[in-house]
């Protein structure tokens, strides 16, 4: 953030359920200028209509602003993983710091370059948030240690796997007791379960990466929430973690740590003491 304004400007890319709820938690934060909202061709219109109560001063369009005086101080991204490379990419070169939502996008190793190398470009940094887990910081400290194992195990009701291929192997409807749909890799599970694997991701890339970080995704019909564990053993001892998350309200597939996270991300940008 440059020296002679005093608030933020802060651009997110996406503005779905996450996006305004994320709106919504700072509009009241006179710190914070939402100043830029990045939607796909097709979203224009309705994410106009939804800023007029957010932010009506918002520019609202399908690229982001890049030129010096309108170049946001930060960008914040909850859009999906095609938004990354058209999006991410480009203001990491032009040197504006990120906060990454779609963390699961980092299964494709190329991309992964890419935003590294975009990040050195520009002198800056690309922050993968921690979304809907816990822990993260606790896990990436023990990583420098020595990591022998981290399992990352995941359980939600059955329906919320609908449109996943576990809808084509299983009757979610009709499940009467857990069923694992997927054993595997986080690199194979972010794959197969695109839209459900940020958590997975996430704990993979603070712990011991992709290829061998092990990944359990179950259908639980004894569930009503989100249930995320992690189970880890190396050289500091062993962590266990479970969360139960509950959903956000306007969007039931998407925790409501996740806008949080991203609340902590933008705050933790502005001067003073971050945590």
């Amino acid at each position: 953030m440059t020296g002679h304004r005093s608030r933020l400007r802060l651009a997110v890319v996406g503005f779905g359920a996450i996006g305004q709820a994320l709106a919504q938690e700072l509009a009241g934060d006179g710190r914070v200028h939402l100043a830029q909202v990045i939607v796909s061709p097709a979203s224009l219109a309705a994410a106009q209509v939804a800023c007029v109560a957010l932010a009506p001063e918002v520019r609202v369009a399908s690229t982001l602003d890049l030129r010096p005086g309108q170049r946001p101080d930060l960008v914040v991204e909850c859009a999906g993983h095609t938004a990354v490379l058209a999006h991410v990419v480009p203001a990491l070169q032009a040197g504006v710091p990120c906060a990454m939502a779609s963390v699961g996008a980092l299964h494709d190793a190329d991309l992964l370059a890419r935003l590294e190398a975009a990040a050195r470009e520009g002198g800056t940094r690309l922050q993968l948030v921690s979304g809907a887990i816990g822990a993260i910081d606790a896990l990436a400290a023990a990583r420098f240690g020595g990591l022998d194992e981290v399992v990352y195990v995941g359980r939600k009701p059955p329906l919320s796997w609908a449109g996943t291929p576990a809808e084509q192997a299983f009757d979610l409807a009709r499940l009467v007791a857990p069923q694992a749909i997927f054993r595997g890799s986080a690199r194979e599970a972010a794959r197969q379960f695109p839209k459900n694997a940020n958590v997975a991701a996430t704990v993979s890339l603070a712990g011991l990466g992709l290829d061998r970080t092990l990944v359990e995704l179950v259908a639980d019909p004894g569930v009503a929430r989100n249930v995320h564990t992690i189970i880890a053993r190396g050289a500091f001892g062993r962590l266990e973690l479970q969360m139960e998350n509950l959903p956000l309200a306007a969007n039931p597939k998407t925790s409501a740590l996740t806008v949080y996270s991203l609340v902590r991300a933008v705050r933790n940008a502005l001067p003073g003491i971050a945590i």
